[in-house]
Protein backbone atom coordinates (compact mmCIF):
# COMPACT_ATOMS: atom_id res chain seq x y z
CA UNK A 1 0.00 0.00 0.00
CA UNK A 2 3.08 2.26 0.19
CA UNK A 3 2.88 2.98 -3.55
CA UNK A 4 -0.82 3.78 -3.20
CA UNK A 5 -0.18 6.20 -0.32
CA UNK A 6 2.44 8.02 -2.39
CA UNK A 7 0.01 8.40 -5.29
CA UNK A 8 -2.74 9.64 -2.92
CA UNK A 9 -0.41 12.22 -1.34
CA UNK A 10 0.67 13.41 -4.78
CA UNK A 11 -2.98 13.74 -5.87
CA UNK A 12 -3.84 15.79 -2.76
CA UNK A 13 -0.81 18.02 -3.31
CA UNK A 14 -1.79 18.70 -6.93
CA UNK A 15 -5.46 19.36 -6.13
CA UNK A 16 -4.43 21.91 -3.48
CA UNK A 17 -2.49 23.78 -6.17
CA UNK A 18 -5.51 23.50 -8.49
CA UNK A 19 -7.84 25.06 -5.90
CA UNK A 20 -5.32 27.85 -5.27
CA UNK A 21 -5.09 28.69 -9.00
CA UNK A 22 -8.89 28.38 -9.33
CA UNK A 23 -9.47 30.96 -6.58
CA UNK A 24 -6.90 33.26 -8.19
CA UNK A 25 -8.83 33.15 -11.46
CA UNK A 26 -6.10 31.28 -13.38
CA UNK A 27 -8.65 28.92 -14.85
CA UNK A 28 -6.56 27.32 -17.58
CA UNK A 29 -3.76 26.41 -15.13
CA UNK A 30 -6.33 25.23 -12.59
CA UNK A 31 -7.99 23.02 -15.22
CA UNK A 32 -4.65 21.36 -16.09
CA UNK A 33 -3.89 20.72 -12.41
CA UNK A 34 -7.36 19.29 -11.74
CA UNK A 35 -6.88 16.88 -14.64
CA UNK A 36 -3.49 15.78 -13.29
CA UNK A 37 -4.97 15.18 -9.84
CA UNK A 38 -7.83 13.13 -11.33
CA UNK A 39 -5.30 10.86 -13.07
CA UNK A 40 -3.55 10.27 -9.73
CA UNK A 41 -6.80 9.71 -7.81
CA UNK A 42 -8.00 7.14 -10.36
CA UNK A 43 -4.66 5.34 -10.17
CA UNK A 44 -4.85 5.38 -6.34
CA UNK A 45 -8.29 3.73 -6.43
CA UNK A 46 -6.62 0.62 -7.91
CA UNK A 47 -4.61 0.29 -4.68
CA UNK A 48 -7.25 1.25 -2.10
CA UNK A 49 -9.16 -1.79 -0.78
CA UNK A 50 -11.20 -0.08 1.98
CA UNK A 51 -14.77 0.38 0.60
CA UNK A 52 -15.48 3.46 2.74
CA UNK A 53 -12.25 5.13 1.65
CA UNK A 54 -13.05 4.22 -1.97
CA UNK A 55 -16.47 5.91 -1.66
CA UNK A 56 -14.85 9.02 -0.17
CA UNK A 57 -12.27 9.24 -2.95
CA UNK A 58 -14.91 8.65 -5.64
CA UNK A 59 -17.03 11.46 -4.18
CA UNK A 60 -14.07 13.85 -4.29
CA UNK A 61 -13.16 12.60 -7.77
CA UNK A 62 -16.63 13.47 -9.10
CA UNK A 63 -16.52 16.86 -7.35
CA UNK A 64 -13.17 17.75 -8.96
CA UNK A 65 -14.29 16.34 -12.33
CA UNK A 66 -17.39 18.58 -12.34
CA UNK A 67 -15.26 21.62 -11.52
CA UNK A 68 -12.76 20.70 -14.26
CA UNK A 69 -15.59 20.45 -16.80
CA UNK A 70 -16.89 23.87 -15.69
CA UNK A 71 -13.39 25.37 -16.08
CA UNK A 72 -13.04 23.74 -19.50
CA UNK A 73 -16.21 25.55 -20.63
CA UNK A 74 -15.05 28.86 -19.09
CA UNK A 75 -11.64 28.64 -20.81
CA UNK A 76 -13.30 27.73 -24.14
CA UNK A 77 -15.70 30.70 -23.84
CA UNK A 78 -12.84 33.06 -23.00
CA UNK A 79 -10.87 31.92 -26.03
CA UNK A 80 -13.95 32.21 -28.24
CA UNK A 81 -14.60 35.73 -26.97
CA UNK A 82 -10.98 36.68 -27.66
CA UNK A 83 -11.18 35.26 -31.18
CA UNK A 84 -14.41 37.16 -31.89
CA UNK A 85 -12.93 40.40 -30.57
CA UNK A 86 -9.92 39.93 -32.86
CA UNK A 87 -12.08 39.12 -35.84
CA UNK A 88 -14.44 42.05 -35.27
CA UNK A 89 -11.62 44.35 -36.28
CA UNK A 90 -10.84 42.27 -39.36
CA UNK A 91 -13.92 41.48 -41.53
CA UNK A 92 -11.86 39.49 -44.05
CA UNK A 93 -10.60 37.18 -41.31
CA UNK A 94 -14.17 36.82 -40.08
CA UNK A 95 -15.31 35.67 -43.54
CA UNK A 96 -12.40 33.32 -43.93
CA UNK A 97 -13.11 31.40 -40.71
CA UNK A 98 -15.77 28.67 -40.87
CA UNK A 99 -18.37 29.13 -38.19
CA UNK A 100 -17.20 32.68 -37.49
CA UNK A 101 -20.75 33.96 -37.00
CA UNK A 102 -20.44 32.90 -33.36
CA UNK A 103 -21.75 29.36 -33.82
CA UNK A 104 -19.53 26.40 -33.16
CA UNK A 105 -18.23 24.59 -36.25
CA UNK A 106 -20.40 21.63 -37.20
CA UNK A 107 -18.92 18.46 -38.68
CA UNK A 108 -20.54 16.14 -41.21
CA UNK A 109 -22.12 14.03 -38.48
CA UNK A 110 -24.02 17.02 -37.11
CA UNK A 111 -22.09 17.32 -33.82
CA UNK A 112 -20.01 20.39 -33.04
CA UNK A 113 -16.22 20.30 -32.82
CA UNK A 114 -16.50 21.66 -29.27
CA UNK A 115 -18.79 18.82 -28.32
CA UNK A 116 -16.43 16.31 -29.91
CA UNK A 117 -13.38 17.66 -28.09
CA UNK A 118 -15.25 17.77 -24.77
CA UNK A 119 -16.44 14.18 -25.24
CA UNK A 120 -12.95 13.04 -26.17
CA UNK A 121 -11.52 14.85 -23.17
CA UNK A 122 -14.03 13.15 -20.86
CA UNK A 123 -13.09 9.73 -22.25
CA UNK A 124 -9.41 10.42 -21.80
CA UNK A 125 -10.19 11.33 -18.20
CA UNK A 126 -11.89 7.96 -17.78
CA UNK A 127 -8.87 6.16 -19.24
CA UNK A 128 -6.31 8.31 -17.44
CA UNK A 129 -6.31 5.99 -14.44
CA UNK A 130 -5.33 3.09 -16.70
CA UNK A 131 -1.87 4.62 -17.17
CA UNK A 132 0.50 3.13 -14.61
CA UNK A 133 2.45 6.17 -13.38
CA UNK A 134 4.16 4.42 -10.45
CA UNK A 135 6.41 1.47 -11.26
CA UNK A 136 5.19 -1.73 -9.49
CA UNK A 137 8.84 -2.50 -8.50
CA UNK A 138 8.71 -6.10 -9.74
CA UNK A 139 11.94 -7.01 -11.53
CA UNK A 140 12.58 -9.86 -13.96
CA UNK A 141 14.60 -11.59 -11.22
CA UNK A 142 11.55 -11.54 -8.91
CA UNK A 143 9.63 -13.77 -11.32
CA UNK A 144 10.47 -17.38 -10.49
CA UNK A 145 11.10 -19.66 -13.48
CA UNK A 146 9.30 -18.86 -16.76
CA UNK A 147 12.65 -18.13 -18.44
CA UNK A 148 11.34 -18.63 -21.98
CA UNK A 149 8.35 -16.34 -21.33
CA UNK A 150 10.63 -13.67 -19.84
CA UNK A 151 13.02 -13.89 -22.78
CA UNK A 152 10.12 -13.60 -25.25
CA UNK A 153 8.74 -10.56 -23.41
CA UNK A 154 12.16 -8.89 -23.31
CA UNK A 155 12.40 -9.47 -27.06
CA UNK A 156 8.95 -7.93 -27.57
CA UNK A 157 9.19 -5.06 -25.09
CA UNK A 158 12.81 -4.03 -24.51
CA UNK A 159 14.56 -4.55 -27.86
CA UNK A 160 12.23 -2.44 -30.09
CA UNK A 161 12.63 0.56 -27.76
CA UNK A 162 16.38 0.27 -27.09
CA UNK A 163 17.43 -0.90 -30.54
CA UNK A 164 14.89 0.29 -33.13
CA UNK A 165 17.52 -0.17 -35.86
CA UNK A 166 17.16 -3.95 -35.42
CA UNK A 167 13.63 -3.84 -36.80
CA UNK A 168 13.95 -2.90 -40.44
CA UNK A 169 12.76 -4.44 -43.69
CA UNK A 170 10.60 -7.49 -43.06
CA UNK A 171 11.70 -7.81 -39.42
CA UNK A 172 8.84 -6.30 -37.36
CA UNK A 173 8.38 -6.04 -33.61
CA UNK A 174 5.63 -8.17 -32.07
CA UNK A 175 2.32 -6.31 -31.83
CA UNK A 176 0.22 -8.81 -29.85
CA UNK A 177 1.33 -11.00 -26.96
CA UNK A 178 -1.05 -13.40 -25.16
CA UNK A 179 -0.21 -15.01 -21.81
CA UNK A 180 -2.47 -17.94 -20.95
CA UNK A 181 -2.49 -20.65 -18.31
CA UNK A 182 -4.20 -21.78 -15.10
CA UNK A 183 -5.15 -19.19 -12.46
CA UNK A 184 -2.40 -18.09 -10.09
CA UNK A 185 0.59 -18.99 -12.27
CA UNK A 186 2.00 -15.47 -12.49
CA UNK A 187 0.57 -13.97 -15.70
CA UNK A 188 -0.36 -10.66 -14.05
CA UNK A 189 2.91 -10.74 -12.08
CA UNK A 190 4.82 -10.98 -15.36
CA UNK A 191 2.88 -7.95 -16.60
CA UNK A 192 4.00 -6.04 -13.48
CA UNK A 193 7.60 -6.94 -14.32
CA UNK A 194 7.04 -5.60 -17.85
CA UNK A 195 5.62 -2.36 -16.40
CA UNK A 196 8.69 -2.02 -14.16
CA UNK A 197 11.39 -2.94 -16.65
CA UNK A 198 10.03 -1.45 -19.89
CA UNK A 199 10.87 2.12 -20.76
CA UNK A 200 7.38 2.59 -22.21
CA UNK A 201 4.00 4.03 -21.23
CA UNK A 202 2.08 1.19 -19.58
CA UNK A 203 -1.73 1.04 -19.78
CA UNK A 204 -3.37 -1.51 -17.46
CA UNK A 205 -7.04 -1.98 -18.36
CA UNK A 206 -9.84 -4.37 -17.49
CA UNK A 207 -13.36 -4.83 -18.84
CA UNK A 208 -14.71 -2.31 -16.30
CA UNK A 209 -12.52 0.42 -17.84
CA UNK A 210 -13.92 -0.14 -21.33
CA UNK A 211 -17.55 -1.14 -20.81
CA UNK A 212 -20.11 1.67 -20.57
CA UNK A 213 -23.87 1.63 -20.06
CA UNK A 214 -24.27 4.23 -22.83
CA UNK A 215 -24.81 2.96 -26.36
CA UNK A 216 -21.74 3.45 -28.55
CA UNK A 217 -19.50 4.78 -25.78
CA UNK A 218 -17.61 1.50 -25.19
CA UNK A 219 -16.32 1.42 -28.78
CA UNK A 220 -15.22 5.05 -28.43
CA UNK A 221 -13.38 4.19 -25.20
CA UNK A 222 -11.52 1.40 -27.02
CA UNK A 223 -10.72 3.78 -29.88
CA UNK A 224 -9.48 6.44 -27.46
CA UNK A 225 -7.37 3.90 -25.56
CA UNK A 226 -5.47 2.94 -28.70
CA UNK A 227 -5.24 6.61 -29.78
CA UNK A 228 -3.69 7.53 -26.42
CA UNK A 229 -1.29 4.57 -26.71
CA UNK A 230 -0.16 5.79 -30.13
CA UNK A 231 0.23 9.35 -28.86
CA UNK A 232 2.36 8.16 -25.93
CA UNK A 233 4.29 5.51 -27.91
CA UNK A 234 6.32 3.47 -27.23
CA UNK A 235 3.56 2.00 -25.10
CA UNK A 236 2.08 -1.26 -23.85
CA UNK A 237 -1.63 -1.96 -23.39
CA UNK A 238 -2.15 -4.73 -20.84
CA UNK A 239 -5.66 -6.27 -20.82
CA UNK A 240 -6.16 -8.66 -17.92
CA UNK A 241 -8.84 -11.36 -18.28
CA UNK A 242 -9.29 -10.48 -21.94
CA UNK A 243 -11.83 -13.30 -22.33
CA UNK A 244 -14.33 -11.09 -20.45
CA UNK A 245 -14.18 -8.64 -23.37
CA UNK A 246 -13.45 -10.89 -26.31
CA UNK A 247 -15.43 -14.10 -25.94
CA UNK A 248 -16.48 -16.00 -29.06
CA UNK A 249 -18.90 -14.04 -31.22
CA UNK A 250 -22.31 -15.53 -31.82
CA UNK A 251 -22.43 -17.38 -28.51
CA UNK A 252 -25.74 -17.40 -26.65
CA UNK A 253 -26.38 -14.38 -24.51
CA UNK A 254 -24.01 -12.12 -26.46
CA UNK A 255 -25.29 -8.56 -26.55
CA UNK A 256 -25.02 -6.09 -29.40
CA UNK A 257 -22.77 -3.87 -27.25
CA UNK A 258 -20.41 -6.78 -26.57
CA UNK A 259 -20.17 -7.62 -30.26
CA UNK A 260 -19.39 -3.99 -31.13
CA UNK A 261 -16.60 -3.81 -28.51
CA UNK A 262 -14.98 -6.95 -29.93
CA UNK A 263 -15.22 -5.57 -33.45
CA UNK A 264 -13.56 -2.31 -32.39
CA UNK A 265 -10.75 -4.18 -30.57
CA UNK A 266 -10.18 -6.28 -33.70
CA UNK A 267 -10.03 -3.19 -35.89
CA UNK A 268 -7.66 -1.39 -33.56
CA UNK A 269 -5.36 -4.40 -33.09
CA UNK A 270 -5.23 -4.86 -36.85
CA UNK A 271 -3.91 -1.29 -37.10
CA UNK A 272 -1.42 -1.47 -34.23
CA UNK A 273 1.35 -3.10 -36.23
CA UNK A 274 1.20 -0.74 -39.21
CA UNK A 275 0.10 2.64 -37.85
CA UNK A 276 2.44 2.72 -34.86
CA UNK A 277 5.40 0.99 -36.51
CA UNK A 278 5.74 -1.59 -33.75
CA UNK A 279 5.68 0.96 -30.95
CA UNK A 280 2.40 -0.21 -29.41
CA UNK A 281 2.28 -3.72 -27.95
CA UNK A 282 -0.97 -5.32 -26.80
CA UNK A 283 -0.24 -7.65 -23.90
CA UNK A 284 -3.15 -9.74 -22.64
CA UNK A 285 -3.75 -12.51 -20.10
CA UNK A 286 -6.46 -15.17 -19.81
CA UNK A 287 -7.23 -18.31 -17.83
CA UNK A 288 -9.60 -19.61 -20.53
CA UNK A 289 -7.90 -19.33 -23.94
CA UNK A 290 -10.49 -21.48 -25.73
CA UNK A 291 -13.21 -18.96 -24.88
CA UNK A 292 -11.46 -16.24 -26.88
CA UNK A 293 -12.94 -15.26 -30.21
CA UNK A 294 -10.92 -16.91 -33.02
CA UNK A 295 -10.30 -13.62 -34.82
CA UNK A 296 -9.03 -12.02 -31.59
CA UNK A 297 -6.79 -15.00 -30.92
CA UNK A 298 -5.23 -14.63 -34.38
CA UNK A 299 -4.40 -10.98 -33.66
CA UNK A 300 -1.92 -12.17 -31.01
CA UNK A 301 1.11 -13.20 -33.02
CA UNK A 302 2.81 -14.55 -29.88
CA UNK A 303 0.90 -16.90 -27.55
CA UNK A 304 2.83 -18.13 -24.50
CA UNK A 305 1.71 -20.83 -22.06
CA UNK A 306 2.39 -19.97 -18.40
CA UNK A 307 2.35 -23.37 -16.65
CA UNK A 308 2.43 -24.34 -12.99
CA UNK A 309 5.88 -23.67 -11.48
CA UNK A 310 8.53 -26.38 -11.25
CA UNK A 311 10.08 -27.40 -7.89
CA UNK A 312 12.99 -24.92 -8.15
CA UNK A 313 10.59 -22.07 -8.99
CA UNK A 314 8.32 -23.03 -6.07
CA UNK A 315 11.32 -22.96 -3.70
CA UNK A 316 12.18 -19.47 -4.96
CA UNK A 317 8.58 -18.34 -4.42
CA UNK A 318 8.58 -19.58 -0.82
CA UNK A 319 11.76 -17.62 -0.18
CA UNK A 320 10.48 -14.45 -1.86
CA UNK A 321 7.14 -14.50 -0.02
CA UNK A 322 8.80 -15.02 3.40
CA UNK A 323 11.08 -12.09 2.59
CA UNK A 324 12.63 -10.30 5.57
CA UNK A 325 10.26 -11.85 8.13
CA UNK A 326 12.44 -13.45 10.89
CA UNK A 327 12.89 -17.17 10.21
CA UNK A 328 15.44 -19.94 10.72
CA UNK A 329 15.00 -21.74 7.39
CA UNK A 330 18.03 -22.64 5.27
CA UNK A 331 18.26 -22.78 1.48
CA UNK A 332 17.93 -26.57 1.77
CA UNK A 333 14.68 -26.10 3.73
CA UNK A 334 13.23 -23.92 0.97
CA UNK A 335 14.29 -26.48 -1.64
CA UNK A 336 12.54 -29.23 0.33
CA UNK A 337 9.36 -27.11 0.45
CA UNK A 338 9.51 -26.78 -3.33
CA UNK A 339 9.76 -30.57 -3.68
CA UNK A 340 6.86 -31.15 -1.24
CA UNK A 341 4.37 -28.97 -3.13
CA UNK A 342 3.81 -30.48 -6.63
CA UNK A 343 0.79 -28.99 -8.39
CA UNK A 344 0.84 -25.76 -6.34
CA UNK A 345 0.49 -22.52 -8.26
CA UNK A 346 2.22 -19.28 -7.32
CA UNK A 347 -1.07 -18.09 -5.82
CA UNK A 348 -1.36 -21.30 -3.74
CA UNK A 349 2.15 -20.77 -2.38
CA UNK A 350 1.34 -17.16 -1.55
CA UNK A 351 -1.69 -18.31 0.50
CA UNK A 352 0.38 -20.97 2.30
CA UNK A 353 3.06 -18.44 3.27
CA UNK A 354 0.46 -15.93 4.47
CA UNK A 355 -0.94 -18.63 6.77
CA UNK A 356 2.54 -19.58 7.98
CA UNK A 357 3.37 -15.95 8.77
CA UNK A 358 0.62 -16.03 11.42
CA UNK A 359 1.96 -19.17 13.14
CA UNK A 360 4.43 -17.25 15.37
CA UNK A 361 1.59 -14.88 16.35
CA UNK A 362 -0.63 -17.83 17.26
CA UNK A 363 2.18 -19.35 19.35
CA UNK A 364 2.57 -16.05 21.19
CA UNK A 365 -1.17 -15.84 21.90
CA UNK A 366 -1.26 -19.40 23.25
CA UNK A 367 2.03 -19.24 25.19
CA UNK A 368 2.11 -19.96 28.93
CA UNK A 369 5.86 -19.29 29.31
CA UNK A 370 8.28 -16.68 28.00
CA UNK A 371 12.00 -16.01 28.15
CA UNK A 372 13.94 -12.75 28.14
CA UNK A 373 16.16 -11.91 25.15
CA UNK A 374 18.04 -8.88 23.80
CA UNK A 375 18.76 -7.67 20.27
CA UNK A 376 22.27 -7.28 18.92
CA UNK A 377 21.69 -3.66 17.95
CA UNK A 378 20.49 -2.70 21.45
CA UNK A 379 21.48 -5.07 24.26
CA UNK A 380 20.22 -2.69 26.94
CA UNK A 381 16.55 -3.32 26.14
CA UNK A 382 14.87 -6.61 27.04
CA UNK A 383 12.26 -8.42 24.94
CA UNK A 384 10.01 -11.35 25.80
CA UNK A 385 9.72 -14.33 23.46
CA UNK A 386 7.36 -17.32 23.96
CA UNK A 387 9.09 -20.63 24.75
CA UNK A 388 8.33 -24.13 26.02
CA UNK A 389 7.91 -24.65 29.80
CA UNK A 390 11.00 -26.89 29.73
CA UNK A 391 13.33 -24.12 28.53
CA UNK A 392 15.95 -23.34 31.25
CA UNK A 393 15.22 -19.58 30.88
CA UNK A 394 11.42 -19.94 30.92
CA UNK A 395 9.17 -18.01 33.30
CA UNK A 396 5.40 -18.32 33.53
CA UNK A 397 3.17 -15.63 32.04
CA UNK A 398 0.63 -15.03 29.26
CA UNK A 399 0.29 -12.41 26.55
CA UNK A 400 -2.67 -10.78 28.31
CA UNK A 401 -0.77 -10.59 31.61
CA UNK A 402 2.23 -8.93 29.97
CA UNK A 403 -0.07 -6.44 28.19
CA UNK A 404 -1.86 -5.59 31.45
CA UNK A 405 1.53 -4.86 33.07
CA UNK A 406 2.40 -2.43 30.27
CA UNK A 407 4.91 -4.69 28.49
CA UNK A 408 2.92 -5.22 25.26
CA UNK A 409 5.57 -3.46 23.16
CA UNK A 410 8.28 -5.82 24.45
CA UNK A 411 6.64 -9.07 23.36
CA UNK A 412 8.22 -10.51 20.21
CA UNK A 413 6.88 -13.49 18.22
CA UNK A 414 9.40 -16.30 17.58
CA UNK A 415 10.97 -16.77 14.12
CA UNK A 416 9.23 -18.92 11.50
CA UNK A 417 10.40 -22.54 11.44
CA UNK A 418 10.25 -25.40 8.95
CA UNK A 419 7.80 -27.05 11.37
CA UNK A 420 5.38 -24.14 10.86
CA UNK A 421 5.37 -24.84 7.11
CA UNK A 422 4.87 -28.57 7.63
CA UNK A 423 1.88 -27.88 9.89
CA UNK A 424 0.18 -25.63 7.32
CA UNK A 425 0.99 -27.93 4.38
CA UNK A 426 -0.87 -30.78 6.08
CA UNK A 427 -4.15 -28.96 5.32
CA UNK A 428 -3.16 -27.00 2.18
CA UNK A 429 -4.28 -28.27 -1.22
CA UNK A 430 -3.48 -27.10 -4.77
CA UNK A 431 -6.36 -25.29 -6.47
CA UNK A 432 -5.67 -26.19 -10.12
CA UNK A 433 -7.39 -29.40 -11.25
CA UNK A 434 -5.73 -31.91 -13.58
CA UNK A 435 -8.56 -31.41 -16.10
CA UNK A 436 -7.76 -27.69 -16.29
CA UNK A 437 -4.12 -28.45 -17.03
CA UNK A 438 -5.13 -30.83 -19.83
CA UNK A 439 -7.18 -28.06 -21.47
CA UNK A 440 -4.23 -25.65 -21.47
CA UNK A 441 -1.80 -28.29 -22.70
CA UNK A 442 -4.16 -29.15 -25.57
CA UNK A 443 -4.47 -25.44 -26.47
CA UNK A 444 -0.67 -25.16 -26.46
CA UNK A 445 -0.35 -28.04 -28.93
CA UNK A 446 -2.94 -26.44 -31.21
CA UNK A 447 -2.21 -22.72 -31.02
CA UNK A 448 0.49 -21.77 -28.50
CA UNK A 449 4.05 -22.36 -27.40
CA UNK A 450 5.74 -23.29 -24.14
CA UNK A 451 6.78 -20.49 -21.78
Amino acid sequence: MEGGAAIRDKAISIVKEAVKEDKAGNYETAFTLYMQSLDHFKCYLKYEKNPRMQDTIKGKFNEYLERAEELHKIVAEQKNATDQATESGNPEAMKARPGSNGAATTNAGGSTSKEDSAEQLKMKQQLGGAIVTEKPNVKWSDVAGLDLAKDALKEAVILPVKFPQFFTGKRKAWSGFLLYGPPGTGKSYLAKAVATEADSTFFSVSSSDLVSKWMGESEKLVNNLFSMAREKAPSIIFIDEIDALCGARGESGESEASRRIKTEILVQMQGVGSDSAGKVLVLAATNTPYSLDQAVRRRFDKRIYIPLPEAAARAHMFKVHVGETPHDLTNEDFESLGVQTPGFSGSDIDHVVKDVLYEPVRKTQEATHFKTVTKEEDETKEYYVPCSPGDPSAWASTLDELASLGYADRVMPPPITLGDFKKILLRARPTVAAADLEVHERFTKEFGEEG
